[in-house]
């Protein structure tokens, strides 16, 4: 026990701390979305979708601990597969947000069917996250310690608060956007704001491509 509390030690978690907030406010698959979300369905359906991301972050985690992420560090075309599926999905979601497919609340529907709608394409989209999958197979097992224990146990307890924090900072985003999205909206013509939207997606799904092209 006394080696897993060594898990706690400032010297220990502050740099990962450092790197997983790093990581979650740089630019990336969630932000454009969640915002877009977060703007035209308001906070409760962006909540939906968050809750969607971190239950596909805690995937990948599973993943990560039973080994299988490695699978991917050690078959580059698995890994390739799974890049370039996020990609197309990130430009699908930006052809989503221009058509007005899914966002707004003409296209809510029924409340419960459209949280469930959003909940599922942010499990999709963190499954299909290059960014999760790299985290996972190269930073994650950097800061775990043989002589500290159970690599599954830190695996589990560091991913956790890579979770936590990766959600902290994606409903910030939903709620700011909440807030941001009801004055846009009454000052520009909706489509001008899909427009924006969907071009600030697409940007990302660029940048997601050339940022993991390694």
């Amino acid at each position: 026990m006394p080696e897993l509390f060594g898990l706690f030690e400032p010297a220990h978690l502050a740099p990962f701390l450092v790197a997983v907030a790093l990581i979650e406010l740089t630019p990336g698959p969630n932000m454009g979305w969640l915002a877009l979300v977060g703007a035209t369905r308001g906070r409760a359906s962006g909540l939906a979708a968050v809750l969607g991301t971190a239950v596909g972050l805690a995937a990948w985690m599973l993943a990560a601990v039973a080994g299988l992420s490695a699978v991917l560090a050690e078959w580059p075309v698995a890994y390739q597969a799974v890049r370039w599926a996020g990609v197309a999905f990130l430009f699908w979601l930006a052809w989503e947000a221009l058509s007005g497919q899914g966002v707004g609340p003409e296209a809510a529907g029924d409340l419960v069917d459209g949280r469930r709608a959003l909940f599922l394409r942010g499990l999709t989209a963190n499954l299909l996250n290059p960014k999760a999958a790299a985290f996972y197979m190269a930073l994650l097992p950097a800061f775990i310690r043989p002589e500290a224990g159970s690599a599954v146990v830190q695996g589990l307890i560091l991913g956790s608060v890579q979770i936590a924090v990766a959600t902290a900072v994606h409903a910030a985003i939903v709620l700011g956007a909440d807030q941001a999205g009801q004055r846009l909206l009454t000052r520009l013509d909706g489509r001008a704001v899909r427009i924006g939207m969907a071009a600030g997606i697409a940007l990302i799904a660029v940048w997601v491509a050339w940022e993991t092209r390694g």
